[in-house]
C-alpha cells in the first residue's frame, strides 16, 4: 500500500493555503471596504477589517511554505471565526441552493487549517 503522510500533509497545505490566498489578492487588488462595513455595523473599529490581510495573505504563505505552519493554521482559524460571525452567522444552519451546505467554503477553510494546526507541516517545508 502506498502510504507518504508527509505528501498528503504537503497536498493539504497547499490546497488549503493557495485557495484562501486567492481571497486575499482579490482583498489587495479590490479593498477591504466590504469588511469595514461590517466591522462597523458590529460597532468594531473598521481598522481591524486590515488583519484580514494577515488571514488571507500573511498565514497562507506560512503555511504554503510550511514556516511557523500551525501558526499560520491557527491565524486562519481566527480570520474563519471571525468572518462567520460577522457575516454569516445567519447561515449557519442552511443549505445553497445546490443542496450543499450554505457555509461550505467557510468550513473548508476552518476545519482544515484546524487540522494543519493538529498534525503540522510534515517533512515538506522550509527549515525553521
Amino acid at each position: 500500500m502506498l502510504e507518504n503522510t508527509d505528501l498528503g500533509k504537503l497536498i493539504v497545505r497547499l490546497t488549503l493555503g493557495g485557495l484562501l490566498l486567492f481571497h486575499g489578492i482579490a482583498k489587495l487588488f479590490n479593498g477591504i471596504g466590504f469588511i469595514e462595513a461590517q466591522l462597523a455595523s458590529h460597532n468594531l473599529p473598521a481598522i481591524l477589517a486590515y488583519g484580514v490581510y494577515i488571514g488571507e495573505v500573511v498565514a497562507p504563505l506560512m503555511v504554503i511554505l510550511g514556516y511557523q505552519t500551525r501558526i499560520g493554521a491557527l491565524i486562519i482559524v481566527f480570520n474563519m471565526l471571525v468572518a462567520i460571525v460577522l457575516v454569516h452567522s445567519h447561515q449557519l444552519l442552511s443549505l445553497a441552493g445546490n443542496g450543499g451546505w450554505a457555509l461550505e467554503l467557510q468550513g473548508f477553510f476552518l476545519f482544515t487549517a484546524l487540522a494543519v494546526v493538529f498534525m503540522g507541516p510534515g517533512k515538506y517545508k522550509l527549515k525553521n
